[in-house]
């Protein structure tokens, strides 16, 4: 039963190109994922660095807790 499964699978000609181009696009697409994650991660850390920097500017009477 096993040659008979292999022998179906060999005669999909178009089994290993569309393996291949599947494989190809995921990879693609991990890499634009990997990448777009490196960009948010900066940012983030930008704008921690940004809102640190304004909460240590703050006056110390306006550290003082305030009305919501």
């Amino acid at each position: 039963m096993a040659k008979a499964l292999i022998g179906h699978l060999q005669q999909d000609r178009g089994f290993t190109a569309r393996l291949a181009v599947e494989n190809h696009q995921l990879r693609a697409r991990i890499a634009e994922l990997e990448t777009l994650v490196t960009r948010l991660m900066e940012e983030n850390d930008r704008l921690a660095v940004t809102q640190a920097a304004h909460v240590l500017d703050l006056d110390p009477d306006q550290l003082e807790m305030q009305p919501a």
